[in-house]
């Protein structure tokens, strides 16, 4: 409870924050969002381990949003501070079951128990939205690209049956990675009531860094406990991040987004009429351009 009340704390004064630079302008560009929702999470390990989706992975934070006031440009830019929790299964150990195929041949098929570690992090996605609007600027339809940056804040581990003791996973500067960094990538839609705005996102975030540093820096885990059941350290220990969140927004600006009141002038071609006797070289009037009189 000490490490949400934690959390909880720099989201308000996040959310002070933003707001405050918000209500300097009536008439500003902004939106501010609370998100809340749930996904999964895996690890990318190499050499390769045996590994599956943790799935329940909580998440919460505050979105902020620039739209831009150029007629032009459609989309905006912002930044998120979110708290999510991550993670991801490893087979530690396995049974083996020899069985005859098809051809007689003996086959292995492994049972594993795995090892659970849940992360808890807060990310920092720094977002461009290109969005489309619709039903007289009532549905807002967006996609999302996201530079993020992360810190670890903390960590649990546990095993498969308990057959080992679990608990708080002790962090090791030789051999975790507090910070890290990737892309994300996403899509979702706003339903905007007035000032309000309820929606739903979905984003992807795909780490680039390693929760855990190299062999070259921290080779086994001859002097860990149970909190670390890699006989000798990944080379590489990327985590993904699947996110579904439902989200209930503010706009700053009571009239609404400049770009909605644009109107777009006609192309200097559809403004033209068509000239039949300039397109057909024949002079306007009864002038006789033939051969004869008629009578």
């Amino acid at each position: 409870m000490k490490r949400f009340g934690k959390i909880q704390l720099l989201l308000v004064v996040a959310i002070t924050i933003v707001a405050t630079l918000c209500s300097q302008r009536a008439m500003a560009q902004h939106t501010l969002t609370l998100t809340g929702g749930t996904g999964a999470s895996y690890a990318r390990f190499y050499p390769t381990e045996q590994t599956k989706w943790m799935w329940g992975c909580e998440n919460f934070g505050v979105s902020w949003r620039y739209y831009s006031e150029k007629p032009r440009f459609v989309g905006a830019v912002g930044v998120d501070l979110e708290y999510k929790q991550r993670g991801y299964f490893m087979g530690w150990t396995y049974t083996s079951l020899w069985t005859p195929d098809e051809n007689g041949e003996m086959t292995e098929k492994r049972t594993y128990k795995f090892y659970n570690r849940k992360i808890n992090t807060l990310m920092l996605p720094l977002v461009w939205q290109p969005h489309f609007y619709f039903a007289k600027n009532r549905v807002r339809v967006f996609v999302e690209a996201a530079l993020v940056l992360s810190y670890n804040i903390s960590s649990t581990y546990s095993y498969e049956n308990n057959e080992r003791p679990g608990g708080k996973y002790e962090m090791k500067i030789p051999r975790d990675n507090p910070f890290g960094y990737g892309l994300a990538g996403g899509a979702g839609f706003a339903l905007l009531f007035g000032q309000v705005e309820v929606g739903f996102k979905a984003r992807y975030d795909f780490g680039y860094s390693d929760i855990l540093k190299n062999r070259n820096k921290y080779y086994s885990n001859s002097t860990d406990g149970y909190e670390n059941p890699f006989y000798y350290t990944p080379l590489r220990s990327p985590i993904d991040n699947l996110s579904f969140s439902l989200t209930v927004g503010w706009r700053f600006n009571k009239r609404g987004f400049n770009e909605w009141f644009v109107v777009r002038p006609k192309k200097e071609k559809a403004l033209k009429t068509f000239n039949f006797s300039e397109q057909t070289g024949t002079n306007k009037g009864n002038q006789n351009n033939g051969g004869g009189v008629r009578r």
